[in-house]
Protein backbone atom coordinates (compact mmCIF):
# COMPACT_ATOMS: atom_id res chain seq x y z
CA UNK A 1 0.00 0.00 0.00
CA UNK A 2 0.99 3.57 -0.63
CA UNK A 3 0.33 4.93 3.03
CA UNK A 4 0.36 8.58 3.70
CA UNK A 5 0.68 9.46 7.53
CA UNK A 6 0.14 13.04 8.70
CA UNK A 7 0.84 13.86 12.25
CA UNK A 8 1.15 16.75 14.29
CA UNK A 9 3.80 15.15 16.86
CA UNK A 10 6.89 14.00 15.51
CA UNK A 11 10.93 13.98 16.29
CA UNK A 12 12.22 16.24 17.95
CA UNK A 13 9.29 15.46 20.59
CA UNK A 14 9.87 12.30 23.28
CA UNK A 15 6.62 10.91 24.30
CA UNK A 16 4.79 7.83 23.80
CA UNK A 17 2.69 8.83 20.66
CA UNK A 18 5.50 9.30 18.94
CA UNK A 19 7.36 6.36 19.59
CA UNK A 20 4.36 4.57 18.46
CA UNK A 21 4.31 6.39 14.89
CA UNK A 22 8.47 6.05 14.57
CA UNK A 23 8.55 2.43 15.57
CA UNK A 24 4.97 1.60 13.44
CA UNK A 25 6.68 3.50 10.03
CA UNK A 26 10.11 1.29 10.63
CA UNK A 27 8.06 -1.66 10.68
CA UNK A 28 5.43 -1.24 7.84
CA UNK A 29 8.36 0.03 5.55
CA UNK A 30 10.14 -3.43 6.58
CA UNK A 31 6.92 -4.99 5.22
CA UNK A 32 7.26 -3.72 1.82
CA UNK A 33 5.05 -0.98 2.56
CA UNK A 34 5.49 2.72 1.11
CA UNK A 35 4.67 5.66 3.56
CA UNK A 36 5.35 9.02 3.00
CA UNK A 37 5.34 11.50 6.27
CA UNK A 38 3.58 14.65 6.90
CA UNK A 39 4.93 16.10 10.50
CA UNK A 40 5.51 19.74 11.62
CA UNK A 41 9.26 19.60 10.37
CA UNK A 42 7.98 20.23 6.97
CA UNK A 43 6.93 23.51 7.49
CA UNK A 44 7.17 26.77 9.62
CA UNK A 45 5.87 25.86 13.27
CA UNK A 46 5.09 27.46 16.37
CA UNK A 47 5.30 26.39 20.39
CA UNK A 48 1.66 25.17 21.45
CA UNK A 49 1.24 27.73 24.41
CA UNK A 50 2.14 26.14 28.03
CA UNK A 51 4.52 23.33 25.99
CA UNK A 52 7.43 24.87 24.20
CA UNK A 53 8.55 21.87 22.95
CA UNK A 54 5.80 20.73 21.13
CA UNK A 55 6.17 22.58 17.21
CA UNK A 56 2.47 22.83 15.46
CA UNK A 57 2.23 23.55 12.15
CA UNK A 58 1.80 27.20 11.19
CA UNK A 59 -0.75 27.58 8.14
CA UNK A 60 -0.05 23.78 6.66
CA UNK A 61 -3.39 23.36 4.72
CA UNK A 62 -2.33 24.12 0.99
CA UNK A 63 1.40 22.34 1.73
CA UNK A 64 -0.61 18.91 3.27
CA UNK A 65 -2.69 18.99 -0.24
CA UNK A 66 -0.36 19.36 -1.98
CA UNK A 67 2.18 16.79 -0.85
CA UNK A 68 -1.15 14.42 -0.45
CA UNK A 69 -1.88 15.04 -3.64
CA UNK A 70 1.56 14.33 -5.55
CA UNK A 71 1.96 11.02 -3.64
CA UNK A 72 -1.81 9.86 -4.68
CA UNK A 73 -1.97 7.55 -1.52
CA UNK A 74 -4.29 4.08 -1.21
CA UNK A 75 -5.05 5.37 2.71
CA UNK A 76 -4.10 8.18 5.24
CA UNK A 77 -3.53 7.73 8.17
CA UNK A 78 -4.51 10.32 10.34
CA UNK A 79 -2.32 10.25 13.17
CA UNK A 80 -3.48 13.32 15.45
CA UNK A 81 -6.62 16.10 15.61
CA UNK A 82 -3.74 19.37 15.28
CA UNK A 83 -3.33 21.59 12.18
CA UNK A 84 -1.42 19.08 10.21
CA UNK A 85 -4.78 16.15 10.69
CA UNK A 86 -7.16 18.86 10.10
CA UNK A 87 -6.12 20.11 6.59
CA UNK A 88 -5.08 16.10 5.76
CA UNK A 89 -8.65 15.31 6.73
CA UNK A 90 -10.20 17.92 4.76
CA UNK A 91 -7.76 16.62 1.53
CA UNK A 92 -9.47 13.13 2.08
CA UNK A 93 -12.66 14.37 2.07
CA UNK A 94 -12.72 16.41 -1.11
CA UNK A 95 -10.53 13.91 -2.89
CA UNK A 96 -12.62 10.70 -1.63
CA UNK A 97 -9.67 9.51 -0.69
CA UNK A 98 -10.23 6.96 2.71
CA UNK A 99 -8.91 7.57 6.28
CA UNK A 100 -8.12 6.34 8.88
CA UNK A 101 -7.99 8.00 12.55
CA UNK A 102 -6.23 7.74 16.14
CA UNK A 103 -6.96 8.33 19.19
CA UNK A 104 -3.80 8.86 21.20
CA UNK A 105 -4.26 11.18 23.38
CA UNK A 106 -7.62 12.78 25.78
CA UNK A 107 -7.54 15.83 25.08
CA UNK A 108 -10.90 16.81 26.56
CA UNK A 109 -10.24 16.03 29.27
CA UNK A 110 -6.63 18.07 28.93
CA UNK A 111 -7.78 20.92 27.30
CA UNK A 112 -10.53 20.64 30.90
CA UNK A 113 -7.67 20.58 33.10
CA UNK A 114 -6.11 23.69 31.60
CA UNK A 115 -9.54 25.93 30.97
CA UNK A 116 -11.47 24.67 34.25
CA UNK A 117 -14.23 23.54 31.37
CA UNK A 118 -16.34 20.49 31.70
CA UNK A 119 -14.46 18.13 29.05
CA UNK A 120 -17.79 17.93 27.30
CA UNK A 121 -17.22 21.09 26.05
CA UNK A 122 -14.46 19.86 23.88
CA UNK A 123 -15.98 16.14 22.81
CA UNK A 124 -18.23 17.35 19.89
CA UNK A 125 -14.85 18.56 18.35
CA UNK A 126 -13.52 14.99 18.90
CA UNK A 127 -16.58 13.35 17.18
CA UNK A 128 -16.49 16.15 13.82
CA UNK A 129 -13.15 15.52 13.72
CA UNK A 130 -13.07 11.66 13.80
CA UNK A 131 -16.77 10.68 12.35
CA UNK A 132 -15.73 10.34 8.58
CA UNK A 133 -12.29 8.08 9.44
CA UNK A 134 -13.25 4.38 8.55
CA UNK A 135 -11.24 3.37 11.54
CA UNK A 136 -10.72 4.99 14.94
CA UNK A 137 -7.77 3.69 16.21
CA UNK A 138 -7.58 2.74 19.88
CA UNK A 139 -4.71 1.01 22.29
CA UNK A 140 -7.48 -0.62 24.64
CA UNK A 141 -10.56 -1.94 25.08
CA UNK A 142 -11.41 0.65 27.34
CA UNK A 143 -11.02 3.35 25.26
CA UNK A 144 -12.78 1.24 22.44
CA UNK A 145 -15.79 1.65 24.77
CA UNK A 146 -15.76 4.87 26.12
CA UNK A 147 -15.65 6.05 21.83
CA UNK A 148 -18.50 4.05 21.30
CA UNK A 149 -20.41 5.52 23.99
CA UNK A 150 -19.76 9.19 21.99
CA UNK A 151 -21.02 8.19 19.06
CA UNK A 152 -17.78 6.99 17.32
CA UNK A 153 -18.95 2.85 16.79
CA UNK A 154 -16.07 2.80 14.53
CA UNK A 155 -13.11 2.02 17.43
CA UNK A 156 -10.85 -0.25 16.24
CA UNK A 157 -8.15 -2.14 18.29
CA UNK A 158 -4.55 -0.70 17.80
CA UNK A 159 -2.44 -2.40 20.60
CA UNK A 160 1.26 -1.29 21.55
CA UNK A 161 4.75 -3.10 22.10
CA UNK A 162 8.13 -3.31 23.16
CA UNK A 163 11.25 -3.07 21.88
CA UNK A 164 12.29 -6.66 23.49
CA UNK A 165 15.99 -6.20 22.60
CA UNK A 166 16.13 -3.06 24.81
CA UNK A 167 13.61 -3.40 27.24
CA UNK A 168 14.58 -6.69 28.95
CA UNK A 169 16.15 -7.57 32.68
CA UNK A 170 19.58 -7.56 33.85
CA UNK A 171 21.08 -4.09 32.77
CA UNK A 172 23.84 -2.54 34.55
CA UNK A 173 22.23 0.01 37.24
CA UNK A 174 22.21 3.51 36.22
CA UNK A 175 24.72 5.12 37.76
CA UNK A 176 22.26 8.08 39.22
CA UNK A 177 20.48 5.81 40.90
CA UNK A 178 23.19 3.74 42.81
CA UNK A 179 23.29 4.27 46.61
CA UNK A 180 20.03 5.73 46.73
CA UNK A 181 18.09 5.04 49.82
CA UNK A 182 15.83 1.75 48.96
CA UNK A 183 12.77 1.06 47.61
CA UNK A 184 13.56 2.75 44.13
CA UNK A 185 10.02 4.56 43.11
CA UNK A 186 10.45 5.44 39.82
CA UNK A 187 7.98 7.55 37.05
CA UNK A 188 8.89 8.15 33.66
CA UNK A 189 7.20 10.45 31.22
CA UNK A 190 6.58 14.24 30.16
CA UNK A 191 6.52 16.16 33.20
CA UNK A 192 3.14 17.96 33.05
CA UNK A 193 0.06 18.88 35.00
CA UNK A 194 -1.80 16.16 33.33
CA UNK A 195 0.58 13.42 34.14
CA UNK A 196 -0.91 13.83 37.95
CA UNK A 197 2.82 14.05 39.50
CA UNK A 198 1.65 15.74 42.53
CA UNK A 199 0.21 12.59 43.13
CA UNK A 200 3.13 10.95 43.85
CA UNK A 201 5.59 13.29 45.15
CA UNK A 202 3.43 13.70 47.96
CA UNK A 203 2.84 10.54 48.74
CA UNK A 204 4.30 9.31 52.16
CA UNK A 205 5.91 6.23 51.15
CA UNK A 206 9.33 5.39 52.40
CA UNK A 207 12.33 5.12 49.65
CA UNK A 208 13.63 7.60 46.87
CA UNK A 209 11.42 8.86 44.96
CA UNK A 210 12.90 9.29 40.68
CA UNK A 211 11.25 11.06 38.13
CA UNK A 212 12.50 10.64 34.57
CA UNK A 213 11.63 13.57 31.52
CA UNK A 214 11.10 16.98 30.64
CA UNK A 215 8.13 19.15 30.61
CA UNK A 216 6.59 22.25 31.79
CA UNK A 217 6.20 21.58 35.40
CA UNK A 218 9.86 20.53 35.49
CA UNK A 219 11.11 23.82 37.47
CA UNK A 220 8.22 24.22 39.47
CA UNK A 221 8.53 20.46 40.87
CA UNK A 222 12.30 20.50 41.11
CA UNK A 223 11.90 23.60 43.78
CA UNK A 224 8.98 22.23 45.53
CA UNK A 225 10.43 19.01 46.10
CA UNK A 226 13.90 19.23 46.91
CA UNK A 227 14.27 15.09 48.35
CA UNK A 228 13.24 14.03 44.39
CA UNK A 229 15.58 12.59 41.79
CA UNK A 230 15.18 14.49 38.60
CA UNK A 231 16.58 13.40 36.28
CA UNK A 232 15.81 14.67 32.83
CA UNK A 233 14.86 12.88 29.79
CA UNK A 234 16.77 9.67 29.19
CA UNK A 235 16.09 7.26 25.91
CA UNK A 236 17.79 3.66 25.00
CA UNK A 237 20.07 2.02 26.93
CA UNK A 238 20.24 4.48 29.52
CA UNK A 239 16.55 4.24 30.28
CA UNK A 240 16.55 0.59 30.41
CA UNK A 241 19.22 0.67 32.59
CA UNK A 242 16.75 2.97 34.99
CA UNK A 243 14.06 0.79 34.83
CA UNK A 244 16.67 -1.74 36.03
CA UNK A 245 17.71 0.17 38.99
CA UNK A 246 14.32 0.48 40.48
CA UNK A 247 12.07 -1.31 42.71
CA UNK A 248 8.99 -0.02 41.28
CA UNK A 249 7.22 2.03 38.51
CA UNK A 250 4.46 4.74 39.65
CA UNK A 251 2.39 5.80 36.78
CA UNK A 252 0.25 8.41 38.72
CA UNK A 253 -1.84 9.38 35.56
CA UNK A 254 -5.02 9.10 35.02
CA UNK A 255 -5.98 10.72 31.96
CA UNK A 256 -3.67 8.17 29.95
CA UNK A 257 -5.09 6.18 26.52
CA UNK A 258 -2.68 3.42 27.14
CA UNK A 259 0.83 4.51 28.74
CA UNK A 260 4.03 2.61 26.79
CA UNK A 261 6.27 3.68 29.56
CA UNK A 262 4.10 0.59 31.95
CA UNK A 263 4.79 -1.94 29.63
CA UNK A 264 8.78 -1.16 29.03
CA UNK A 265 8.74 -1.05 32.54
CA UNK A 266 7.42 -4.33 33.01
CA UNK A 267 9.35 -5.64 30.22
CA UNK A 268 12.59 -4.65 32.43
CA UNK A 269 11.27 -6.71 35.29
CA UNK A 270 9.56 -4.00 36.92
CA UNK A 271 6.19 -3.98 38.69
CA UNK A 272 3.86 -1.54 38.53
CA UNK A 273 2.05 0.81 40.84
CA UNK A 274 -1.20 3.18 39.22
CA UNK A 275 -5.02 4.42 39.84
CA UNK A 276 -7.75 1.57 38.67
CA UNK A 277 -7.77 3.85 35.54
CA UNK A 278 -8.66 3.32 31.73
CA UNK A 279 -4.94 2.45 30.88
CA UNK A 280 -3.43 1.08 34.04
CA UNK A 281 -6.76 -1.40 33.83
CA UNK A 282 -6.02 -2.56 30.67
CA UNK A 283 -2.44 -3.23 31.62
CA UNK A 284 -1.75 -4.45 34.58
CA UNK A 285 -5.15 -5.14 35.40
CA UNK A 286 -7.52 -4.34 38.21
CA UNK A 287 -6.17 -7.54 40.61
CA UNK A 288 -2.92 -7.04 38.87
CA UNK A 289 -3.03 -10.50 36.72
CA UNK A 290 -3.86 -8.71 33.71
CA UNK A 291 -6.30 -7.02 31.85
CA UNK A 292 -8.14 -10.73 31.36
CA UNK A 293 -7.21 -11.34 35.11
CA UNK A 294 -5.52 -14.58 33.96
CA UNK A 295 -1.92 -14.12 34.98
CA UNK A 296 -0.33 -16.77 37.21
CA UNK A 297 1.23 -13.79 39.83
CA UNK A 298 0.45 -10.20 39.84
CA UNK A 299 2.53 -7.77 38.07
CA UNK A 300 1.88 -4.56 39.62
CA UNK A 301 -1.13 -3.28 42.15
CA UNK A 302 -3.75 -0.90 41.12
CA UNK A 303 -5.79 1.16 44.21
CA UNK A 304 -7.32 4.62 44.58
CA UNK A 305 -4.71 5.13 47.80
CA UNK A 306 -1.37 4.92 45.74
CA UNK A 307 0.40 4.35 48.86
CA UNK A 308 -0.86 1.22 49.59
CA UNK A 309 -0.56 0.38 45.46
CA UNK A 310 3.09 1.05 46.06
CA UNK A 311 3.33 -1.05 49.07
CA UNK A 312 1.93 -3.93 47.37
CA UNK A 313 3.45 -3.61 43.84
CA UNK A 314 6.98 -3.64 45.88
CA UNK A 315 5.60 -7.65 46.93
CA UNK A 316 5.30 -8.27 43.11
CA UNK A 317 7.15 -11.24 41.39
CA UNK A 318 10.00 -9.31 38.77
CA UNK A 319 9.82 -12.36 36.36
CA UNK A 320 6.22 -12.24 36.30
CA UNK A 321 5.95 -8.57 35.62
CA UNK A 322 9.11 -9.29 32.58
CA UNK A 323 6.99 -12.40 31.04
CA UNK A 324 3.91 -9.72 30.63
CA UNK A 325 5.65 -6.67 29.55
CA UNK A 326 7.52 -8.96 26.78
CA UNK A 327 3.91 -10.08 25.89
CA UNK A 328 3.20 -7.04 24.55
CA UNK A 329 4.96 -7.02 20.66
CA UNK A 330 5.16 -4.28 17.79
CA UNK A 331 4.84 -6.59 15.12
CA UNK A 332 0.94 -8.34 16.37
CA UNK A 333 0.29 -4.26 17.16
CA UNK A 334 2.05 -3.79 13.38
CA UNK A 335 -0.49 -6.69 11.93
CA UNK A 336 -3.46 -4.56 13.90
CA UNK A 337 -2.37 -1.31 11.89
CA UNK A 338 -2.56 -2.83 8.54
CA UNK A 339 -5.11 -4.44 8.80
CA UNK A 340 -7.19 -1.40 9.93
CA UNK A 341 -5.54 0.59 7.01
CA UNK A 342 -6.03 -2.48 4.33
CA UNK A 343 -9.81 -2.49 4.75
CA UNK A 344 -10.34 0.97 4.11
CA UNK A 345 -8.09 0.63 1.00
CA UNK A 346 -9.78 -2.56 -0.29
CA UNK A 347 -13.03 -0.53 0.57
CA UNK A 348 -11.88 2.46 -1.85
CA UNK A 349 -10.90 -0.17 -4.37
CA UNK A 350 -14.14 -2.08 -4.12
CA UNK A 351 -16.37 1.22 -4.80
CA UNK A 352 -14.50 2.33 -7.79
CA UNK A 353 -14.74 -1.14 -9.41
CA UNK A 354 -18.47 -0.49 -8.90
Amino acid sequence: MRIALCTDAWHPQVNGVVRTLATTVEQVTARGHEVMLVTPNQFFTFGLPGYSEIRLAMLPRFRTRRMLRAFAPDIVHIATEGPIGWAARGWCKANGVPFTSAFHTRFPDYAAMRTGLSPDRFWPIMRRFHATSHAVLVSTPTLAAELVGHGLTQATAWSRGIDASLFHPGHTPLEALADLPRPILLNVGRVAVEKNLGAFLDADVPGTKVVVGNGPDLAHLRARYPHVKFLGALSGTKLAQAYCSADVFVFPSRTDTFGLVMIEAMACGLPVAAYPVQGPIDVVGKGGLGPDGTLPQPVGALDEDLAKAISEALTCDRKAAAAHGKSYSWEAATDQFLNALGKAAHARRMGAAA
